[in-house]
C-alpha cells in the first residue's frame, strides 16, 4: 500500500484527485497507476485502469490471475468492473468511498453472485494515510475555489 500511496502523491502533485494503485504478481510490481483524468482529459484515466493497462502490457495478457491490486481508495463502478474483468484475485483497499465505492460500500461488483469471477477484498490497510491525502486535497481545493 505504501507504493500505491506514492502513486497517489504523484496525482496530488499534478492537481489530480490523489488516488494511486499498484498490481503485484509473484511478489513483483507489474503495474502502477495514478489518477490522470484532468491531465489526459480522459474520463477513464483512473489509477486502477492505468495500473491494469500497464500490468496487462507487462504480462502480455488480459487475465491478471494470481495478482493483487492495492488501491488507496475504494474503486468506482467502472474500476471495480475492470478489476473483475481482468480476473484479479485480490483487492486491498486503503479507504472506503461512501459515495461511489463499488467493492462493498455502496455496491459490491467485486463479489456479485451473477458474475463469473469474484475476488477477495480487504479494507483498511493504511486507511488513515489514504484518507488523509484525500481530505487534504479536497480541503485545499475548496479553499482555492473561494
Amino acid at each position: 500500500m505504501k507504493e500505491a500511496l506514492k502513486e497517489a502523491e504523484k496525482a496530488y502533485s499534478t492537481y489530480e484527485v490523489p488516488v494511486g494503485a499498484i498490481i503485484v504478481c509473484n511478489g513483483q510490481i507489474v503495474g502502477r497507476g495514478y489518477n490522470q483524468r484532468e491531465s489526459l482529459r480522459d474520463p477513464t484515466a483512473h489509477a486502477e485502469i492505468l495500473a491494469i493497462r500497464e500490468a496487462s502490457k507487462y504480462m502480455d495478457a488480459w487475465r491478471l490471475s494470481k495478482s493483487t491490486m492495492y488501491v488507496t481508495l475504494e474503486p468506482c463502478a467502472m474500476c471495480a468492473g475492470a478489476i473483475v474483468n481482468a480476473r484479479i484475485d485480490r483487492l486491498v483497499i486503503g479507504a472506503r468511498d461512501p459515495k461511489r465505492g463499488c467493492a462493498g460500500t455502496v455496491e459490491d461488483l467485486t463479489n456479485h453472485p451473477q458474475f463469473n469471477h469474484r475476488l477477495k477484498v480487504e479494507f483498511g490497510v493504511l486507511e488513515e494515510e489514504c484518507s488523509h491525502i484525500l481530505s487534504k486535497f479536497f480541503k485545499e481545493l475548496r479553499e482555492y475555489k473561494k
